[in-house]
């Protein structure tokens, strides 16, 4: 038999009040979260609780989840992080280690499969852990620990400790990755969070790329289509390999770089213009429009 379930977090402000849950059916769901945490550390939590809440059964568990985050960590990084002492590539500590090696312990023996869904996008399973995972994280805001749920009888929980620290160590949703190279300039870091913007890693995961478009954040598409963030959001997934070539990179202001782009595909390229603006510290997409080459 399998359990298939869905896991998801929350955090309103990231950081801020956060909430996780996961969801199977009816009879089978749980949630709860903390004061302070992040997006990242309530997708963790909400796999991790249901690990441990099946974990005296004997049943193949099927995770359904809209992280990459969370599911790179735990089937492709980790193994690389406990050989380097709970470290990553660049020798910098893994953020939220303790809820990782709780990850590890839990799916010790276990036979666990994980799939990738695009959230907000009907699924069931999903929009309910979505649910539970911000009613929790309303509830903490409101200064109340949510209903926990029924989870699976006969399990026996140990949560982790979910220690604020990591919070203030979490600077972006990239943090996570091997290869991240801090750059030598503004410009350079332009053209890396443009790179980013085009992977599978980041597009399919929403989060990610909220966190690269600024609030106003608009685009002119390929077919006049004015975008707006809201609109992208809702339709952003892995589109496969993108290739980009530099064609010029322009210091407008202090805070304001054009980089002028083309995209090369199998089938066609397009030359693209993107506008990033520096807000709080942070480089984001502010503007972005291409036009097919012919």
């Amino acid at each position: 038999m399998t359990i298939t379930a869905a896991a998801d977090g929350s955090a309103l402000g990231n950081p801020g009040p956060a909430g996780w849950g996961w969801y199977a059916d009816d009879e089978h769901w749980a949630c709860g979260g903390w004061p302070n945490g992040t997006n990242n550390m309530g997708e963790l939590m909400a796999v991790l609780d249901l690990l441990q809440q099946t974990a005296h059964l004997d049943d193949e568990l099927h995770v359904v989840c809209d992280s990459t985050y969370v599911i790179n960590s735990i089937t492709k990084w980790m193994a690389g992080w406990k050989r380097r002492g709970w470290k990553k590539g660049d020798g910098k500590p893994v953020l939220n280690v303790e809820l990782m090696k709780a990850l590890d312990e839990a799916m010790q023996g276990r036979r666990v499969r994980f799939e990738w869904v695009k959230g907000h996008a009907g699924h069931h399973l999903n929009e309910q852990a979505d649910r539970l995972a911000n009613a929790a994280a309303t509830a903490w805001k409101a200064g109340s620990a949510p209903a926990p749920g029924p989870g699976f009888s006969g399990s026996q929980v140990a949560h982790p400790a979910a220690a604020p620290g990591q919070v203030e160590e979490e600077p972006d949703l990239f943090a996570s990755f091997d290869d991240v190279v801090a750059p030598a300039t503004d410009e350079e870091a332009v053209i890396a969070l443009e790179r980013a913007l085009l992977t599978d890693d980041v597009r399919a995961d929403p989060a990610a790329v909220a966190a690269l478009l600024h609030p106003q954040w608009q685009e002119i598409g390929q077919s006049g289509r004015l975008w707006s963030r809201e609109e992208m959001l809702a339709e952003t997934g892995p589109g496969g390999h993108v290739g980009l070539d530099v064609v010029d990179v322009q210091r407008v202001s202090d805070d304001v770089v054009l980089l002028v782009w083309r995209s090369l595909r199998d089938d066609s390229t397009a030359l693209r213009s993107s506008l990033w603006q520096r807000v709080s510290g942070r480089w984001v997409q502010r503007f972005h429009q291409g036009t097919r080459e012919p």
